[in-house]
């Protein structure tokens, strides 16, 4: 006898299908499962064996069970497959029956305890992309990953609590209206700093009001305390929101990475992450033996913040080089590829060659290729004891009112790259420069000199 239920994997920030294919001739009564799955795959028996069990349920007996993962020319990880296996065993014995072409319908996700309640997985909201893409019409995922599923429209979201009733709602004799999406969102930081708690900076706050209107990597130097983090956090507060799309792209980034808000399926805030100079390059770009999105996965349309730049090891700051031309970063291993995207803006922090141990020691550990890729550098000089002191200024400008700002120049670019898949002037290539920011004879004759008198190579002449 023959059964088949349809799961999905885990394929970077995506979803592949996963055909569980479960075979049971007559035999002695031992459980196999194949197609390339890692150790949480394989004790998915001893699981399913007891929390069946504990359900009320019994094992199928007298045959020898086979439990295919097909394709298996990609690796399985995770125990997500617990669920379509135990009810696909039930299907074998007989104690659940559904019509085949019904059950090609529907796909199943869940870890399952030992007393056969269903647990939280990684990776719903990619699966139900993949199930609305290839027209899958249901869901059925744990119940406390719902309202992550249910963040897709055209599909119908089942979330279970527990095995038996997955087998009741299948059997008919249990309705379960299916989860609506939640309207409530969580930041990922409710606080952040405001441009007018920072005092004087003028030039600076400028600089970074450009950065963020353009989507400009940006260098801030300075002396120690002179507020370098400060207006980095602060940076956050004038982004433009995003887009429903752009949330539910970084969204499918953290449930893959297990960090999504348990009270939140949704991010709405730009991230803002920030990395420590002894975080290894495989933290920064991803990697694993079943590779995970690393930081600047994680800082996906938002801000990747490089605190004290010259302290990190020279061939950290190198891996930076591919996904900040690429925005994204493609991580290889023995079993293939997977892709992440890493469409983030750096703001990265230091203090002055001579205050980080001389130019020679620290300072070599920048590649000219990296700053080149760097389209604004920043002096931030000490705050003047005075302007330190008493109350917020009255006439001092708040990052609502940078903000509205900087929503009027975004729209100014999307009207300037309509029927292009670019959104900020940072994304320009050669190309677009060429045809969309054309140079009069002056302006072209100031950057000649400029460029030859400074030394700019070609990524860096255009880059201005």
């Amino acid at each position: 006898m023959l059964t088949q239920l349809t799961s999905f994997a885990t394929h970077g920030v995506g979803a592949q299908k996963v055909n569980v294919e479960i075979g049971a001739p007559p035999g002695d009564g031992k459980m196999f499962i194949v197609g390339l799955g890692d150790t949480a795959v394989k004790e998915s028996e001893q699981r399913v064996r007891i929390a069946l069990r504990t359900s009320g349920y019994r094992f199928p007996t007298g045959r020898r069970i086979t439990v295919n993962l097909a394709p298996a020319s990609f690796r399985k990880a995770g125990p997500r497959y617990d669920l379509p296996i135990a009810l696909g065993l039930l299907i074998i014995r007989g104690a659940l029956e559904i019509d085949p072409e019904r059950l090609k319908e529907i796909a199943f996700l869940g870890e399952l305890a030992l007393d056969g309640s269903v647990r939280h997985v990684t990776g719903v909201l990619s699966a139900a992309v993949a199930c609305r893409d290839m027209g899958i019409r249901t869901i059925v995922v744990p119940a406390m990953d719902g309202a992550e599923a249910a963040l897709i429209p055209g599909i119908e979201v089942i979330g279970v609590s527990h095995l038996s009733e997955v087998v009741s709602i299948l059997a008919g004799e249990m309705d379960c209206p299916a989860v609506r999406p939640m309207k409530e969102t969580k930041a990922l930081e409710e606080h952040y700093a405001d441009f007018a708690d920072v005092r004087g900076q003028q030039a600076a706050k400028r600089a970074l009001e450009i950065a963020a209107a353009g989507g400009h990597n940006v260098l801030m130097s300075g002396a120690p305390g002179a507020g370098k983090t400060l207006l980095a956090r602060a940076l956050r507060g004038i982004l433009p929101p995003m887009t429903t799309e752009e949330a539910i792209d970084v969204t499918r980034i953290y449930s893959v990475a297990n960090l999504l808000p348990e009270d939140s399926p949704l991010i709405s805030e730009r991230p803002f992450r920030v990395v420590h100079h002894t975080a290894s390059a495989v933290s920064i770009v991803g990697g694993g033996q079943t590779p995970g999105p690393g930081e600047i996965s994680l800082a996906h349309r938002g801000i990747l913040f490089l605190d004290e730049l010259a302290e990190f090891p020279s061939q950290v700051l190198e891996v930076l080089r591919q996904p900040l031309e690429d925005r994204t970063i493609t991580i290889t291993r023995a079993q293939g590829s997977v892709t992440f995207p890493a469409d983030f803006t750096l703001v990265a922090a230091m203090n002055p060659p001579m205050a980080t141990g001389g130019p020679q020691r620290k300072m070599s550990r920048i590649s000219r290729p990296l700053l080149d890729r760097i389209d604004l550098t920043i002096g931030v000089d000490p705050v003047e004891i005075a302007d330190l002191q008493g109350t917020r200024p009255k006439n001092a400008e708040t990052s609502e009112a940078i903000r509205k700002r900087i929503l009027a120049a975004r729209g100014w670019q999307r009207k300037r790259f309509e029927g292009t898949s670019l959104v900020t002037n940072a994304a320009m290539d050669v190309r677009h420069i060429d045809r969309m920011c054309p140079l009069d004879k002056a302006c072209s004759e100031l950057l000649r000199k400029a460029a030859e008198k400074l030394g700019l190579s070609a990524r860096a002449y255009h880059r201005t």
